[in-house]
């Protein structure tokens, strides 16, 4: 791998930390303000529209300029996002913000792959990537926890500017201003993502035109054999993952008595066995092979609907792990395949951007299943 690869993989560390931290202090920030419940799994809903709304623009805009560059720009935009929470903007607004930024951000993220890289180590970067992308995940979830609880938050809201009055007063404020520190080290590692050389074409500034070009690309890989596959798991797989992400919040509380702090850890530990399954699947499966995992996927959801069953911590560790390690397996040769397929077929920009289209309406329809009530116990 070349040293431009992984100031990819510590740009986008240190972004995917920064997003994932946030979304622990936004649900804190939306209790805090004694919000309706069903405003936490819409967290993830504003997040995502972006994917949807937008995909037929990000996808010729990654593909406009250097990816370094497009990931520079919309670092800024999550940016942006985390400081209107401050400013006392709704969370829902915000992170819709942030959402914009992370969904012109991700083309870009991955087409680079397809630019510095050769198909035959695509699996294998896709699954450093991925690792990368758990591990932050993991830190994420555990550092917007622990920046939510009552002692760090404590210490925290303790430190002041001699002669300056900062306006943080509440925890999630404070957990807030830390995450905004992370999303800057990502800029830092966006700004020395070296360019690739390879040509980019100024796309059309028709909305008309890109939106046509658009659903041409969706159409070439829903009809190519191997895309379809990979685009109709891959998008099943994400619409289920993120549900399961507040659902465990949720099982947490009513199985294991946890309060979100402790539920935020309790998610690292899938993170933990994704990023297994994720390096297992760079070790061992090619590119060629990558259809082979899918039975893979159907072990996993066999696993998650044990999960109801579990009231015990320890073997509720073990299954999780479990269903971590079948989903990091299943899902980098996927996402390696739908991305070699999206590259001989179009732009890798646009592969990526039809790619995202599709599994995020799968989280929006998904997740407007989740409307009962939020029982998690709240952070003493």
């Amino acid at each position: 791998m070349t040293r431009g690869f992984y100031t990819i993989m510590a740009a986008q560390f240190f972004s995917s930390l920064a997003d994932n931290a946030l979304l622990v202090a936004a649900i804190a920030l939306l209790r805090q303000m004694s919000e309706a419940a069903w405003m936490t799994p819409a967290l993830k809903q504003s997040f995502v529209v972006s994917y949807v709304v937008l995909a037929p623009l990000v996808g010729a805009f990654a593909d406009s300029m250097p990816k370094g560059r497009v990931m520079l720009i919309t670092n800024g935009i999550k940016v942006v996002g985390c400081a209107l929470m401050l400013f006392t903007v709704h969370p829902l607004l915000a992170y819709a913000v942030v959402g914009l930024g992370a969904a012109a951000y991700s083309p870009a993220k991955y087409g680079i792959l397809t630019e510095l890289l050769p198909p035959q180590q695509l699996v294998v970067a896709n699954g450093w990537i991925e690792g990368t992308t758990v591990g932050s995940i993991i830190l994420g979830v555990l550092l917007g926890g622990a920046l939510v609880s009552p002692r760090v938050s404590t210490a925290l809201l303790g430190f002041d500017l001699p002669g300056f009055d900062t306006g943080i007063d509440t925890p999630p404020e404070a957990a807030i201003a830390i995450i905004a520190v992370f999303y800057a080290i990502a800029a830092i590692f966006n700004w020395h993502i070296p360019d690739t050389g390879v040509d980019h074409r100024t796309p059309s500034r028709n909305p008309i035109a890109l939106i046509r070009e658009f659903s041409h690309c969706v159409y070439l890989l829903w009809r190519d054999k191997l895309g379809q596959i990979t685009l109709a798991t891959t998008t099943l797989f994400w619409g289920a993952g993120a549900t399961l992400q507040f659902i465990v919040i949720d099982w947490a509380a009513r199985n294991l008595g946890f309060n979100l702090s402790q539920a935020s850890y309790l998610q690292g530990v899938v993170a933990l066995g994704i990023a297994v399954g994720a390096v297992a699947a760079a070790r061992f499966v090619t590119l060629r092979d990558s259809v082979r995992v899918l039975p893979m996927g159907v072990a996993m959801g066999a696993v998650v609907m044990v999960m109801v069953f579990v009231t015990q911590l320890p073997i509720a560790i073990v299954l999780m792990i479990a269903v971590g390690a079948l989903a990091g397996f299943f899902v980098v040769p996927m996402n390696a395949l739908l991305q070699h397929r999206g590259h001989v077929l179009m732009g890798a920009g646009h592969s990526i951007a039809v790619q995202n289209f599709n599994e995020n309406i799968g989280i929006l329809v998904m997740a407007s299943f989740l409307r009962w009530p939020f029982s998690v116990v709240q952070p003493p």
